[in-house]
């Protein structure tokens, strides 16, 4: 049976005083789902000390070294969290990052006992020319390395065009996705059948108990309704409930 899982990307948002949201957050009985912050890299290890999952939003593949403005994995393991993301679309976007590298800096997540979650989906030009299963696949035997496994990655489909705009798939089109993920995972890896699939695209409270009774939907990524925790609390709820 699949634990779930709300993750909540910050991005780059929060100063000092937003350890208070995410401490609501922490305090919220989540029945069993596994919750999940990625805050900014300042305020990990204030936030690793909450009774709740922290991880960072990115990481460098190699451990050290002249890379201004970096972080590693292991320095990420050693502010106390345990997960790191990979492969954001706004990382792939805003700075170039190739399956290749993607598929790199999740084997560092590895090395450093991090779990990677390594996201994955189409632009709206993908979409409406009918590419977008193409694209997940590329993506999918790209950015994950072979060393992958259910016990240290969770994939988080992402369809581009729905990070916060407020656009939501159809419940077919994200099932379409979903199966689709499962059925090559399932194919390349023993335990293929055991990884989580979460679904990140503008989930809020109002949409968050449709999307969750989706098949092969074990959780959320998600990004500016995981900011308080009247807003991410609701979506853990219908998460729980699902």
């Amino acid at each position: 049976m699949r634990r779930k899982l709300a993750a909540g990307n910050w991005k780059m948002n929060g100063l000092a005083a937003a350890v208070t949201e995410a401490a609501a957050i922490a305090a919220y009985d989540a029945n069993g789902v596994d919750v999940l912050i990625c805050p900014p890299a300042t305020l990990l290890a204030q936030m690793a000390t909450l009774p709740m999952s922290i991880g960072g939003q990115d990481c460098h593949a190699r451990t050290s070294g002249a890379h201004t403005g970096d972080i590693s994995a292991e320095q990420l393991a050693d502010t106390g969290a345990t997960y790191t993301l990979t492969g954001h679309s706004e990382r792939r976007t805003d700075h170039g990052e190739t399956d290749a590298m993607i598929n790199a800096k999740t084997m560092a997540a590895f090395a450093a006992n991090l779990t990677a979650v390594v996201c994955i989906g189409e632009t709206l030009s993908e979409r409406e020319t009918n590419k977008t299963l193409t694209v997940i696949d590329t993506q999918l035997a790209g950015s994950v390395p072979d060393t992958a496994s259910a016990a240290n990655t969770v994939i988080a489909y992402e369809p581009v065009w729905a990070i916060g705009t407020g656009k939501v798939p159809t419940n077919d089109q994200i099932a379409q996705v979903h199966a689709h993920i499962r059925a090559r995972l399932s194919k390349r890896f023993s335990d293929g059948a055991d990884f989580r699939i979460l679904y990140g695209g503008s989930v809020k409270a109002s949409n968050a108990t449709e999307i969750f009774g989706i098949v092969d939907v074990d959780g959320a990524l998600v990004g500016g309704a995981s900011l308080t925790a009247a807003d991410f609390t609701p979506i853990i709820a219908a998460l729980a409930a699902s």
